[in-house]
């Protein structure tokens, strides 16, 4: 049956006086168990399809583009520049909002917004509204380019968003990289990177993870934990092809599990291993692989943690992570924040930050929970 599962039909199938003969009763269980075994099917399908979300920032009721885009254009246009006003309505519209205001603004003033918003604005509040201006997937694609273009290569931010991102992220960004950039992202990445570690980002760049089943395979989980541990902690060096193998490839419930049953064979935890097995950029993307295959909020948590107790917050990290995040699961991130240091994420952005940069991180992480 090429239909979606309808209730409607059924209950029409079945109603009084519809059924006359056996055949026909016959018929009608063919079709009743046809059409329930679809509607399961669609439900199998859909079981950990796509990663709960937690945003901080969600559509506005009463959402007039054109409104906001006259808002907009005034605080542009004011002597000295609006921030305040530009910052509390872009911190409080979601991505396709604000595209919308981009539109009404363009119609309105008869000029780009973004390029506007460029010549209005500076520093980390420029680099901040010009961010939010991109979607999700525009904004890690960018962040991956700016990371691997020009001399040098920024591990850091590039092992943050490959080792970070769902499979439907990761298929997205693919997708809007090669939009963006008229290029590959995989050939990019093979370009500027060397060996294990390479190996390891192309791996994941491929999304071939598995997704999420409802069947809990004990025996693979085993059989994985073991292959971690052979190639690992039990030999003289690393079969480092195995790991990759197994990380980029299982979906992440069956992971998490995999690390669970590691520790029966092995005398360390998964991360412990990583530690005493490899070293440099491929240590630290392994290591971000499972901390966010056991708990992806908490890893931001600390990355977060880590960038603003310094003196001076690292303010690329904390912009990135805010603004990456903030229609994903910046609210759970906040949450695991607290929970960890004792103090809000805001708190936290009060004491380490200023100005209109502080404000707009406030903005987008919304009230304290």
């Amino acid at each position: 049956m090429s239909e979606k599962f309808n209730f409607h039909t059924l209950s029409t199938l079945t109603s009084p006086g519809q059924i006359s003969s056996s055949s026909q009763l016959l018929q009608l269980r063919t079709v009743k168990m046809t059409m329930v075994s679809e509607f399961l099917g669609q439900l199998s399908l859909n079981i950990g399809a796509h990663e709960p979300t937690f945003p901080t920032v969600v559509p506005a009721v009463d959402f007039d583009p054109d409104r906001d885009a006259a808002r907009i254009e005034t605080a542009i246009k004011t002597k000295g520049v609006d921030e305040q006003t530009i910052i509390d309505v872009l911190t409080k519209r979601t991505y396709s909002q604000r595209r919308d205001i981009a539109f009404a603004y363009e119609r309105r003033a008869k000029k780009d917004m973004i390029s506007a918003l460029k010549g209005a604005l500076s520093g980390s509040l420029e680099t901040v509204i010009l961010g939010l201006m991109k979607s999700t997937a525009q904004y890690d694609a960018s962040e991956i380019r700016g990371s691997i273009k020009g001399l040098g290569t920024d591990e850091e931010t590039l092992i943050e968003i490959l080792c970070s991102r769902s499979n439907d992220e990761l298929v997205e960004i693919k997708k809007v990289y090669k939009e963006l950039f008229k290029k590959d992202l995989d050939k990019d990445v093979a370009g500027d990177t060397s060996g294990n570690f390479a190996k390891l980002l192309l791996a994941l760049v491929q999304t071939k993870r598995a997704e999420p089943s409802s069947i809990v395979d004990y025996e693979k989980i085993d059989e994985d934990a073991r292959a971690l541990y052979d190639a690992g902690v039990k030999i003289r060096g690393t079969d480092v092809a195995t790991w990759i193998s197994i990380m980029s490839e299982r979906s992440v419930p069956h992971l998490q599990k995999v690390f669970q049953r590691y520790k029966s064979y092995s005398p360390y935890d998964m991360q412990e291993s990583i530690v005493k097995e490899v070293k440099g950029d491929l240590q630290r993307s392994f290591l971000v692989l499972v901390q966010c295959f056991e708990n992806k909020q908490l890893y931001f948590a600390n990355r977060l943690h880590e960038a603003m107790k310094s003196k001076g917050a690292k303010e690329k990290i904390v912009t990135r992570i805010i603004v990456s995040r903030c229609e994903v699961d910046l609210k759970k991130i906040c949450t695991e924040y607290k929970t960890t240091y004792g103090q809000s994420l805001q708190k936290t952005i009060l004491e380490h930050t200023k100005g209109d940069y502080q404000k707009a991180l406030l903005g987008l992480c919304g009230p304290e929970a």
